[in-house]
């Protein structure tokens, strides 16, 4: 048989041949790179599940919206372009309304009780895996909520109880945290975070709804002369999911690994976003930004606000045919078990 032949028969052999199984999974998020969600979650979540698997998982990353904006993440694992893909549910609340659930000012102070209470809820069997995230065709992989959002003020601006809120223009993403922000007397203003600094700097907004964590990384200490501690205006929820139908591809034995490797991801992960807003912490009061815990009676005004952000979260979700009062008690409940 001459080599022309031979090559065709080889070419033949291989079409013919059944694919080999998929030990590559391709994993999409939108976090720049070196960012501390992404280094504390999803990069340890691979090398751990590549690790106890023997090489039989293996992982191609994507950070930095390389495979698409963070609001499509869902729909290329669903679609399959992605494998794995970071889910804020935030950015697709028309798909998944009732899980942002964490989001709202309720009554923890940091990232763990937040995270702890809402893998409960998310979880394998839990109820917005059961009444959400199954139906809409995903498999949370573990899940992390962000410390409290606080409110840092411009320089010049006060921070002494309510009435210091009273229609100062704070920056926020909407949502829930617009709300938490009309119930304390401020004047929501949305403006993309790339643009938070210079509006700062300008003096055409007072404040801005942020994460401790997120103040060195926008350079936004030099612009902030004050800032609440303590309190929660709300949160964020990150998770990383695989669609349902991927999932149940897997060979049971990953899917145990996986399972087994989120569970511990969910609470070193929550332990590091702790640590981290430590340490920024730390840092934008080396910068000259005074963290101010306002007086109880403050404080306890501010709690009884929150919590009817709460309720008319879950009051509107009930009237569209959501479970948002069932699910806002399973929450809290989740909370107040610890």
């Amino acid at each position: 048989m001459n080599k022309t032949l031979i090559g065709a028969a080889l070419a033949a052999a291989i079409v013919a041949a059944p694919a080999a199984a998929q030990t590559t999974y391709r994993v999409a998020d939108s976090f720049p790179t070196g960012h501390y969600i992404a280094e504390n979650t999803i990069k340890p979540f691979m090398a751990e599940v590549e690790k106890r698997s023997n090489g039989q998982a293996k992982f191609e990353y994507f950070p930095a919206q390389q495979l698409g904006k963070a609001r499509d993440l869902m729909a290329l694992a669903l679609s399959g372009v992605s494998d794995i893909s970071y889910v804020a549910p935030a950015f697709v609340s028309d798909k998944l309304p009732l899980s942002v659930v964490a989001e709202l000012p309720e009554g923890f102070d940091a990232s763990c009780p937040g995270t702890r209470a809402y893998w409960k809820l998310v979880k394998e069997g839990g109820l917005l895996d059961e009444i959400e995230i199954k139906p809409a065709g995903m498999k949370v992989l573990f899940a992390l909520v962000l410390d409290p959002y606080q409110i840092f003020v411009t320089k010049g601006q006060e921070l002494a109880g309510l009435d210091s809120f009273s229609g100062k223009k704070i920056r926020t993403t909407g949502g829930a945290k617009e709300l938490a922000l009309r119930k304390i007397g401020a004047v929501p203003v949305q403006i993309p975070t790339p643009e938070v600094r210079e509006a700062a700097s300008r003096g055409t907004i007072d404040g801005f709804l942020f994460p401790v964590s997120s103040i060195m990384p926008y350079d936004l200490a030099p612009h902030t002369g004050m800032a609440t501690s303590g309190e929660n205006f709300g949160s964020f929820v990150a998770t990383f999911m695989m669609s349902r139908k991927k999932w149940d591809s897997l060979p049971a034995d990953l899917r145990k690994i996986m399972d087994e490797v989120g569970e511990e991801i969910v609470e070193a992960g929550c332990k590091n976003a702790e640590e981290t807003t430590r340490i920024d912490r730390a840092k934008i009061e080396a910068a000259g930004v005074k963290f101010v815990t306002l007086p109880e009676a403050e404080h306890d005004k501010i709690v009884g606000l929150m919590s009817e952000v709460g309720q008319e979260w879950a009051a509107d979700l009930d009237k569209r045919g959501k479970k948002g009062s069932e699910v806002l008690k399973a929450f809290q409940d989740a909370l107040a078990a610890k």
